[in-house]
């Protein structure tokens, strides 16, 4: 839940390794909107400066850990690594919620998600800002180094993946259509295409459209050296 209270500070500092010289910096990173007074006493500048100090150490770390993955595979990596699940996660295994200070927020689903994610991010900011980007980076290493390398594309969705590696590289959203169906009402089989740009399209097959449209992103990523055929997405 969220902390409707907001204190713990220095439970906050000792999870995360650092002493605030400013602890100001370590307020305005755990403030919600909600409990601010005054425009820019919230997270939310932090949270802008922390995602993409967050991008910066991540994409250091993939690159000293995979030096031989090509960018298409480090890209949907990066993605994975900085999602707003990933920073809540991370927020909650440090006990960041309890230190929030909101008001008026109800506990839960995919809004408390949100606020511990952007909190997680603003920490980061606080963090770079007091101490400068050594002190982010070692909360980054601690936190998500063990997520990177635990991380594998047979756990990800491929439609997912191939939208995100479509958008890395300016290319139109992919788009599914269905080109077949086929068996009985009970138990039916469907074929369905999906185009990404000018790239030739690929085709999957399915006991549902879901599935299908699954297995042809599926096909493209593995065509595009993105996915190998082991990591098929069920």
């Amino acid at each position: 839940m969220i902390n409707r209270g907001g204190d713990g500070l220095e439970t906050v500092e000792r999870a995360v390794g650092h002493r605030f010289a400013n602890r100001d910096l370590l307020v305005t990173a755990l403030t919600h909107p909600s409990a601010a007074g005054v425009p820019g006493t919230n997270y939310e500048r932090f949270e802008f400066l922390g995602d993409r100090v967050l991008a910066l150490v991540v994409a250091e770390m993939l690159l000293e850990a995979y030096p031989s993955a090509p960018e298409g595979e480090l890209g949907p990596r990066l993605t994975a690594l900085v999602r707003a699940e990933t920073c809540a996660d991370v927020a909650a295994a440090i006990g960041l919620a309890e230190a929030i200070r909101a008001t008026g927020i109800k506990p839960g689903g995919t809004r408390q998600t949100s606020i511990l994610g952007d909190a997680c991010e603003a920490l980061i900011a606080a963090l770079y800002l007091d101490g400068g980007l050594d002190v982010a980076r070692q909360f980054i290493n601690a936190n998500w180094r063990a997520r990177m390398l635990a991380w594998s594309t047979s756990d990800k969705d491929a439609k997912s993946t191939l939208q995100e590696w479509a958008q890395g590289r300016g290319l139109a959203t992919p788009t599914y259509a269905i080109v077949g169906r086929s068996g009985p009402d009970h138990a039916p089989r469907f074929e369905v295409e999906v185009s990404v740009d000018t790239l030739a399209p690929c085709r999957g097959e399915g006991r549902s459209r879901r599935e299908a449209e699954q297995d042809a992103a599926t096909a493209v990523l593995v065509r595009q050296g993105i996915w190998t055929g082991g990591d098929h997405a069920d």
